[in-house]
């Protein structure tokens, strides 16, 4: 996995991110603006809420969240299967039917819920790649969103909808919504990895150039 001894075959990474990046830089601002009608149904103003995101590995999924203003916290962990299995060690085996997955609460009334969806399709991973992201590999690296209201779940669907209507990938978008059941936070030593390691060779290599993207992308969202 990941963090100890996982192979990063660089020179293909490089190229498919460089693609990716480059197929969604125009269609991201006006996708933002075009779903928020349709997601503000899933905005209540005035009080918090949280959605459960899985797309690759946690450290930069989580990365990308907390930067965002009016995210109040962000939890990475686990979410998919049994408390039992909850644990990092057997996660990675890709036996236990979780996804390495972020806790995101936010407050509706500074950032929506389609403003979240936007980050999570168009910066935080690559909805195309079926149970793998980037190097990593197995179904613990899923693309899914974990919905907890039915508003959620209708405002997943209809972004997907505009994503592949706008063509905006050019392979078929996997992401998998699916009602959330249960979080189990993982270890502390995963919980804000990058912030705490930002020269460790996976982060500079698969996160930190998610964040910049964030910051070219989406200023207007990244707090100061």
């Amino acid at each position: 996995m990941h963090p100890f001894g996982g192979r990063l075959r660089i020179r293909d990474m490089i190229m498919r991110r460089t693609f990716w990046w480059v197929a969604i830089a125009q269609a991201a601002l006006a996708l933002l603006q075009a779903t928020m009608p349709a997601t503000a149904a899933a905005d209540t103003a005035g009080s918090t809420q949280q959605v459960v995101l899985a797309g690759g590995c946690f450290w930069g999924m989580e990365a990308v969240f907390e930067s965002l203003k009016g995210v109040t916290n962000v939890v990475a962990g686990y979410s998919g299967g049994s408390k039992q299995t909850a644990h990092y060690d057997m996660v990675s085996t890709g036996d236990t039917g979780h996804a390495e997955s972020v806790q995101v609460t936010f407050d509706p009334s500074e950032i929506t819920f389609g403003q979240i969806l936007s980050v999570y399709f168009l910066v935080a991973h690559d909805p195309t790649e079926l149970n793998r992201q980037g190097p990593d590999e197995g179904t613990q690296y899923r693309s899914a969103i974990f919905y907890e209201t039915d508003a959620q779940k209708r405002a997943a669907e209809t972004y997907i909808k505009d994503l592949q209507d706008a063509k905006t990938f050019a392979a078929p978008i996997v992401t998998k919504i699916v009602p959330f059941h249960a979080f189990y936070p993982a270890e502390a030593y995963h919980q804000h990895f990058v912030q705490h390691n930002p020269d460790y060779p996976y982060v500079v290599f698969n996160d930190l150039p998610k964040l910049k993207h964030l910051r070219e992308q989406f200023p207007q969202l990244v707090k100061k």
